[in-house]
């Protein structure tokens, strides 16, 4: 509770003070609802907001990797998505939160008011329907990760690698800022399954490890068909 504390006696405040009376309608340009909220740093390992906590903000990543994640009953972690530079996270269906947020890396986030957004969404066209694609994308994930535990372990991670090198491309590498684990909690693996994974796609030629979290795509056609 203590960032939502924070957003709500500091930067807000000292947003509106250094921009007083600033119109709205700046922020119906081209995909620019961020430009209603106000940048916030967070350090790695960081909470952003918890679980069950008032979804009152919406968050775009400015530089740096979030994850959202809820622990289970038995005390598993199961995380539900990774958000890098350009994503929207935190938009919820109902008032709270569903899951809790994390920053991976040391972060910028830019913060916005979800009550902002959503009023102006209600008079401009332009920013509902950024609204909508944006929900159209978080439910286009989670049915996408829903179906990755029907798959097996290889089809997993060779998913994994694909998705991170679309999301962030790199000549022909994909850079983890995640670790093990977290790739583990993220495809309900263990972390010893995805190091054998990887090791398996490796001795294939499919991959190559060349540091702990940098992987080069030797051979997307056939992560393609594992993915497939």
């Amino acid at each position: 509770m203590l960032t939502q504390t924070t957003i709500r006696n500091g930067y807000f405040k000292q947003r509106r003070a250094q921009s007083p009376g600033a119109p709205l309608a700046v922020a119906t340009q081209a995909g620019a609802i961020e430009l209603m909220g106000a940048c916030m740093p967070f350090v790695a390992n960081s909470e952003i907001y918890g679980e069950n906590e008032p979804a009152d903000y919406l968050y775009k990543v400015v530089s740096g990797t979030v994850r959202t994640y809820k622990v289970l009953v038995d005390g598993r972690r199961q995380i539900g998505a990774f958000y890098l530079p350009g994503d929207i996270f935190g938009l919820e269906t109902g008032d709270e939160h569903t899951f809790s947020a994390e920053a991976i890396t040391d972060c910028n986030i830019t913060v916005i008011k979800r009550s902002t957004v959503m009023a102006l969404a209600a008079r401009d066209n332009e920013v509902a329907r950024e609204m909508w694609a944006l929900t159209a994308r978080e439910l286009q994930r989670v049915q996408e990760h829903s179906l990755v535990l029907i798959k097996s372990a290889e089809e997993r991670v060779a998913g994994f690698l694909l998705e991170m090198a679309e999301r962030a491309p790199s000549a022909g590498a994909v850079e983890l800022s995640m670790s093990r684990q977290d790739i583990a909690d993220y495809l309900g693996l263990t972390i010893e399954t995805v190091s054998r994974t990887l090791k398996i796609l490796e001795d294939a030629a499919t991959i190559e490890v060349a540091k702990r979290r940098r992987i080069l795509l030797r051979n997307r056609s056939a992560l393609r068909r594992l993915n497939a």
